[in-house]
């Protein structure tokens, strides 16, 4: 069982205790339209901009003492759309980080971009602030396939900001999506090539995923757009792997690529269980013993911060719910499952459970194990989930 507390005040902020390194991860509530496949917290309305911001500082502030015993070592702005914001309004969320927290010399500190927002004077103004990694939402370079999604840009657009943005930043990551309903296999290499062609260090690919009460899943229920096929996906995966591999790049987490020096230590940090700080509405924490999570709803989220209170709720992991969440994170990525980490932590139970449970899947190929590790193969890496889901521990004494 877990345990939920509402209205989660300062005085039990969960994650006080910490040392070590930490990220901080601010969600920008907002975005011109709204992508026909996101099932993310956003608003289409700017009226309240201003006003939300200010929250997102007094919530920094006032969840100072959560990491008093902790070096922030990231700092990530994601969305909604993160640059609709000015220069001016990320240096005031920036001067909070530093003004309330402990913060290494050199953070990595990234921000999501919509390419229509990437003109030349945005890309010049956030070269002039302490962002030092743009994570570039490109989805497709087809326009037939940003118009299925609902972009707010046109590959063109995608083109042109790239150009400029490699001028100004040496860490960019590009985001695309593969699975989608229509795009052949040849033009997702198509995608894959115009990607490298502007020599970015790094490349998140998502299958395209039929979210609970989206437009797609509306779209696709009406017979307006085909579903989603899984083969091809799963197809495209493997083109997608094989050809980064061969341009240099590394699969350290099942859907992210780097070269060497160029992993994002946000996402890292994320899938290898370091805890995190989330500001703003929706965003979530992590302590490795709780997670908290904010009210997803800007009105909601700004009265209760407004009256110094956190509108958040409180999870308390079980034993067995953190052997899970290991389990889940570290098949995804080229760390595997350290058995001998899973015998300290959770028991040598925990450890001949997974061994008993993981033997069908090492059988037919899907996992292995190496120096002590439990990895997926390349066969198994796109069904890690899958095989995760199967590997956990219920009702465990």
């Amino acid at each position: 069982m877990t345990e939920k507390i509402k209205g989660l005040s300062r005085s039990s902020s969960p994650l006080g205790r910490l040392g070590g390194a930490a990220g901080i991860y601010i969600h920008i509530p907002f975005c011109k339209q709204a992508c026909h496949y996101c099932d993310f917290h956003f608003s289409t309305s700017l009226k309240k901009k201003d006003e939300l911001l200010q929250c997102l500082t007094k919530e920094l502030e006032l969840r100072k003492d959560e990491l008093q015993n902790t070096t922030v070592e990231t700092i990530y702005f994601g969305g909604g759309t993160p640059s609709l914001l000015t220069k001016s309004e990320i240096q005031l969320l920036i001067d909070a980080v530093y003004n309330n927290f402990k913060v290494v010399e050199n953070p990595e500190i990234t921000l999501e971009a919509n390419p229509d927002d990437l003109s030349l004077k945005q890309i010049n103004d956030l070269a002039n602030t302490l962002i030092n990694r743009l994570s570039i939402g490109v989805q497709s370079f087809f326009e037939r396939d940003l118009k299925l999604m609902n972009r707010a840009h046109n590959a063109e657009e995608a083109k042109s900001c790239l150009k400029e943005a490699i001028k100004h930043f040496d860490n960019i990551s590009i985001d695309l999506i593969y699975g989608i309903p229509g795009l052949s296999n040849k033009e997702w290499i198509e995608n894959i090539e115009t990607a490298l062609s502007f020599e970015v260090s790094h490349i998140s690919c998502y299958a395209l995923t039929v979210e609970p009460k989206t437009a797609l899943e509306s779209f696709i229920k009406k017979g307006i757009v085909d579903n989603v096929d899984d083969d091809l996906a799963e197809e495209q995966f493997h083109i997608l792997v094989d050809k980064l591999e061969e341009e240099g790049f590394v699969n350290y987490e099942l859907s992210n690529f780097g070269k060497p020096n160029y992993f994002s230590k946000n996402n890292s940090a994320y899938w290898q269980g370091k805890p995190y700080l989330g500001i703003g509405p929706s965003a979530h924490s992590y302590n490795g013993d709780q997670r908290s999570w904010n009210v997803s709803n800007n009105t909601k989220y700004a009265k209760s911060i407004q009256q110094n209170k956190l509108p958040s709720e409180i999870e308390t992991l079980t034993v067995t719910d953190r052997f899970n969440e290991y389990i889940m994170t570290g098949l995804r990525t080229i760390w595997g499952v350290s058995l001998e980490k899973v015998k300290a932590d959770f028991g040598s139970n925990y450890k001949k459970y997974l061994l008993q449970q993981a033997e069908v899947f090492i059988n037919e190929h899907l996992l292995y194990i190496d120096d002590d590790t439990l990895l997926t193969t390349k066969k198994g890496k796109f069904l890690s989930d899958g095989i995760a889901s199967n590997l956990f521990k219920i009702n465990l004494s």
